[in-house]
């Protein structure tokens, strides 16, 4: 099928659609299906926008039946599909869709009827197109059902629909994104305390495990926008998988395509305004790098896997060369730089020494000029790259561990040829022909020769020749025009940059400080005459005068061309008899107000031009005046000339005079560099004497800390001795009183023992005499009884005895363990008393020797 030309297309979309508003058939649905992919086809999208009155009838209509609930559903989505191209395209297109067609509220209302099915195909469609309608554009919250779009939104952004989770997400960081009263409404109903971390997850896993880049743009979108308020960004400090997702978002660096790093690298950025985050961030990328790189080198050695490391791929972001993604390596630098700010402020600098060491080869090598010349917009992407690596180095160099590895690798002849490759630039020679319009070119070189010039500053004692570059560099006369535009830059770090590069050269001899004040006060006087050129010409005369060139349009050529394009509508009538002319003819009445507004205009242009040519003849009086005092000045000059070449002639006998006095100081330097040697030889003995000196100031200050140190353990120790002496004293009258009541005890004992046997040799001549009785009588019965009663009382007796005798040997042992027990006390006691006395001496005779050797006077 032949694809029909635009216009054709466009009339017969006009006239479907005046058919399905007559007769909402199935067959002119179709038919107005067909007629809106026939439109698909064909490459019209920029005319559809372009206010014209044929396109403009078209898309309004087709808002229109969207935002019908009685349009077909099909259909809704044919039309949906098409304006979803359209809001691709550009931001053009997509204002002139919200602002002209309001198709913004169209969709929330279509959003907001469909709002108990979200699962619908025409919701998701709707988000879609709101997602490329909304984005990087401020929506105003007087948009019709935007209260209800925002409650739909916050309802299903924490759905289990992942088809509906992800373009709700993004509408709502859409809508949020500079708009103060929309981000107070959605805070007021989802982001407080109690959800706050499960919004942190669901972004998180949307950033993570998201199906597509537009997705996870809206997502870090978000996440940088929350982090812009205080509270939110001190939520996430306390969020506890913070360092999981940070370790997956870090993840996400290695082998990803330059757009989602560019989001990634964003993200890490924003991260790092947090002084909380940064110093996680830090320690996750920089933490233990010494030992993980040694085990890298290792493994990569033995070709083994080796675990990806967030800094080695940051480290490999950043060398992109000149070419790559400029996003990339400059986000990583800019990345590197408030990590090692963070090491500079809280983490110890030797967690990150081994890292540094393959950084820094890294950022010397993008310092390198390159070998062919570059394009101004080479040479303006090596300036910005260049400014970020400074800064960088700038970091390092605050630490004084870190300043050491950067000296140790940096050269001046590197510093020289970046400050030698901008200055010798075009865009540096524009001091004087052009000084308030210089290019962003000369602005960023003029930035990053004043950056190097501060790195050179710091690192002059510590690389060689850096001291002799730096001072030779400040009194170039070509550092005017980098001097002079930081001067009169609106950034305040750039003032002061300069003015520290300033106190440093004003004092060198050959500095050009009065070009460097003509140049000033070429700039200022610059400024001041346009000011005064802008206040004299009229407003927007510039404008007004453009269109005037040409003869504007009269009257009558107006209303010939309205006739014209009346009999043309005429003819689209007959061609389309459906079409409303009352509608069309209002839109004529509207483009005729148009034309007789804008041919008012057209004559208040006429009327400023008038007061512009009377402007200029004024204007041309004050040149001719104004030539007459050049005139005058020109020779006033002509005399000062001649006065000054016979000023120049006694100069001249002057200056012969003064060669000689020069002969003469430059004997008299020579002496005075010989009395120097002499100087700086006496000097270094000096330095040697005094560095002895030093030493023996030191083992005197150590020899006195001793002493002191054992004089106070004298001291010590002998109220450590008083205590034990007194305590072996006590100690002893103890063990008297226990080997007293040791030796009753075992009196008490033998008194026992000898009851004891009598007892049962008691016992036994009763128990004897018991038995010859029962052998010879059994008569005696009464008296064998009562013999037992008393034997029985003997028995008990004997067993109360024993039970004496076993408590008295048991209380005998407790008192001889003691005894032992105190004999070891007392032998322990006695031998610290010992090394007490030994150590007592022993100080006796260090403060003897002390006092016959140095006479300290140790009196107490």
């Amino acid at each position: 099928m032949q694809r029909m030309d635009a216009t054709t297309c466009l009339k017969s979309l006009l006239l479907a659609i005046s058919q399905y508003r007559n007769s909402r058939s199935a067959t002119n649905a179709s038919q107005l299906k067909t007629q809106i992919d026939d439109l698909s086809g064909v490459k019209c999208g920029r005319l559809l926008v372009s206010g014209q009155v044929l396109p403009s009838e078209c898309l309004s209509g087709l808002v229109e039946l969207v935002g019908d609930p009685n349009t077909c559903p099909a259909l809704t989505g044919t039309i949906i599909s098409l304006l979803a191209q359209l809001a691709a395209a550009d931001n053009e297109r997509r204002e002139a869709l919200h602002s002209r067609y309001n198709l913004t509220g169209t969709l929330a209302s279509v959003i907001h009827c469909n709002s108990a099915t979200p699962r619908e195909p025409v919701v998701l469609q709707c988000l879609q197109v709101l997602q490329k309608l909304t984005y990087s554009m401020r929506i105003p919250h007087c948009t019709p059902y935007m209260d209800e779009l925002i409650a739909f939104l916050i309802q299903h952004v924490q759905s289990p629909n992942e088809d509906i989770t992800m373009p709700c997400l993004g509408v709502l960081a859409n809508l949020c994104r500079s708009n103060l009263f929309v981000q107070t409404h959605v805070k007021s109903l989802l982001f407080h305390a109690k959800n706050i971390h499960q919004t942190f997850q669901l972004i998180f896993n949307i950033i993570v495990n998201g199906d597509g880049t537009l997705t996870c743009k809206y997502a870090v979108d978000l996440l940088v926008d929350l982090l812009k308020n205080p509270k939110i960004a001190d939520y996430l400090t306390r969020y506890e998988h913070f360092s999981l997702c940070l370790s997956q978002v870090l993840g996400l660096l290695q082998g990803k395509d330059p757009d989602s790093a560019a989001m990634v690298l964003e993200l890490l950025v924003a991260l790092c305004s947090v002084p909380g985050l940064r110093r996680q961030l830090c320690q996750t990328v920089l933490r233990a790098q010494g030992p993980r790189l040694q085990a890298l080198a290792k493994k990569e050695g033995r070709g083994q896997w080796v675990e990806p490391d967030p800094g080695l791929a940051l480290l490999q972001w950043a060398s992109l060369p000149l070419d790559g993604p400029e996003a990339c390596y400059l986000q990583a630098l800019s990345l590197f730089a408030e990590l090692f700010e963070e090491v500079t402020v809280s983490v110890p600098s030797g967690s990150a020494q081994a890292f540094l060491d393959l950084l820094l080869p890294v950022l010397l090598g993008l310092l390198q000029g390159p070998s062919i010349p570059l394009s101004e917009l080479q040479l303006k992407k090596h300036c910005v790259r260049a400014a970020r690596v400074m800064d960088l180095l700038l970091v390092l160099s605050s630490d004084d561990a870190m300043k050491m590895q950067v000296s140790q690798q940096l050269s001046s002849q590197l510093c020289v040829l970046q400050v030698e490759l901008l200055l010798s630039s075009s865009h540096m020679d524009m001091g004087f022909s052009c000084p308030a319009t210089s290019s962003d070119l000369s602005q960023v070189g003029a930035e990053v020769i004043l950056k190097v010039l501060q790195l050179m500053s710091r690192l002059k004692q510590l690389v060689r020749d850096m001291e002799t570059s730096f001072y030779r560099i400040l009194q170039d006369q070509r550092m005017v025009t980098p001097l002079s535009l930081a001067l009169a830059s609106d950034h305040r770090e750039h003032v002061q940059t300069a003015l520290r590069i300033l106190l440093e050269a004003a004092p060198l001899p050959d500095f050009p400080a009065v070009i460097l004040g003509e140049c000033i006060a070429a700039n200022n006087a610059y400024r001041h005459r346009e000011m005064e050129l802008s206040m004299q010409s009229p407003p927007n005369l510039g404008r007004s005068l453009a269109p005037l060139t040409a003869h504007p349009p009269t009257s009558s050529q107006s209303i010939h061309n309205l006739i014209e394009k009346l009999q043309s509508s005429m003819e689209l009538q007959e061609q389309v008899k459906d079409v409303r002319v009352s509608e069309i003819m209002d839109v004529y009445e509207q483009k005729i107000c148009a034309l007789a507004s804008k041919e008012g205009r057209l004559q208040d242009l006429l009327e400023a031009k008038a007061l512009a040519l009377s402007q200029a003849d004024r204007l041309i009086a004050q040149y001719r005046c104004q030539r007459a005092q050049a005139e005058a000045e020109a020779r006033k000059l002509a005399s000062l000339l001649k006065e000054a070449e016979r000023r120049k002639e006694e100069l001249q006998g002057e200056l012969s005079t003064q060669m000689l006095e020069a002969e003469r100081a430059k004997a008299d330097i020579q002496q005075l560099l010989q009395h120097n040697t002499r100087l700086q030889a006496e000097s270094q003995e000096h330095q040697s004497l005094k560095g002895s000196y030093n030493e023996l100031l030191h083992r005197y200050n150590e020899c006195e800390r001793m002493l002191k140190e054992l004089q106070a353990a004298h001291i010590s120790l002998n109220k450590q001795t008083d205590t034990l002496r007194k305590q072996n004293e006590s100690l002893k009258v103890h063990q008297d009183r226990l080997l007293t009541q040791l030796a009753e005890q075992e009196e008490q004992i033998k008194g026992l023992d000898s009851g004891l046997q009598e007892r049962r040799a008691e016992i036994l001549d009763l128990q004897q005499e018991l038995k010859r009785q029962d052998e010879h009588s059994r008569e005696r019965e009464t008296e064998r009884k009562d013999m037992e009663d008393t034997i029985d009382m003997l028995r008990k007796d004997l067993s109360k005895t024993e039970l004496a005798k076993k408590d008295a040997s048991i209380k005998a042992s407790s008192l001889e363990l003691q005894k032992s027990q105190l004999e070891a006390k007392l032998q322990k006691k006695e031998e610290e008393l010992s090394k007490h006395t030994q150590m007592i001496a022993m100080i006796h005779s260090l403060s003897s020797g002390k006092l016959k050797n140095e006479t300290v006077n140790l009196s107490l």
